[in-house]
């Protein structure tokens, strides 16, 4: 006597959890690259939800220094008009953020200058210049969401660039303060103008998270709330230098004291 086939459907309504090949026609299977394809679109969007929560997420420094919009390279205009501005108290600099290198040299060769410099991106692909500072210990790679390795009030300036604008708040909560700690003289802050043109969307993978460009009025308030005040003398200093030389930043320019 034949055997009557079962119908999987009516097995599902007879009780119990539905079955994945239930659910497929018998004769259906799924195929191994179809499979492979969701495990791994899986995985990318569990890394872009761990990493939505983080500070700095860049790991290219090139991709940092030379995107459009970048400070770093306003730093180095910058230069001639913070000596003028900080005179005496440029002794002792600490250079944060991408090209540190680059910063760091410049100022060894005053020779009146003592410079360093932390890169908180990778130091992969730097040239042999670059590589000479790091291994005399001139210059350092260092994570900025982390208490810097300093005593209080290590250095008399501190200039930052292309840093703080890739960080959240909940991580500029702990770095401005932190900054300002290993800094006897004040703090220079290089920020991202809004108006400047950001990143392109193709260069987003480099950079992890594109930079978050704030308006002077937020970092003003910012800075108040972090207890951070003007430093009024260098800001005149400065403008005047940089007005005689028609010099004009791109850049957002913020001269603190703690």
């Amino acid at each position: 006597m034949s055997r009557r086939s079962v119908n999987p459907n009516r097995r599902v309504a007879d009780g119990g959890l539905p079955s994945v090949g239930g659910l497929l026609h018998p004769k259906s299977r799924s195929p191994p690259v179809l499979t492979i394809a969701l495990v791994v679109l899986g995985v990318i969007i569990l890394i872009a939800y761990f990493n939505s929560g983080l500070g700095v997420t860049v790991t290219s420094r090139e991709a940092v220094s030379r995107s459009e919009g970048s400070c770093t390279p306003e730093v180095m205009q910058a230069l001639p008009y913070l000596k003028k501005a900080y005179g005496n108290e440029m002794h002792k600099v600490l250079h944060v953020g991408p090209d540190s290198c680059t910063v760091v040299s410049n100022l060894l060769k005053e020779g009146k200058v003592e410079a360093w410099g932390v890169e908180p991106y990778d130091l992969e692909d730097t040239d042999s210049s670059c590589k000479n500072l790091v291994r005399k210990g001139f210059v350092r790679m260092a994570d900025i969401k982390f208490p810097l390795p300093y005593r209080p009030d290590s250095f008399n300036l501190v200039i930052v660039s292309d840093a703080l604008d890739y960080l959240t708040p909940r991580y500029l909560n702990k770095t401005l303060p932190d900054l300002a700690r290993i800094s006897t003289d004040g703090l220079v802050i290089f920020a991202g103008n809004p108006g400047q043109q950001k990143a392109k969307v193709s260069e987003l993978p480099k950079f992890g998270r594109p930079a978050k460009l704030r308006s002077s009025s937020w970092w003003s308030r910012y800075f108040i709330q972090t207890g951070l005040r003007e430093n009024e003398g260098p800001l005149k200093k400065f403008e005047q230098a940089a007005s005689k030389s028609k010099y004009k930043p791109d850049c957002q320019i913020f001269h603190l004291s703690s």
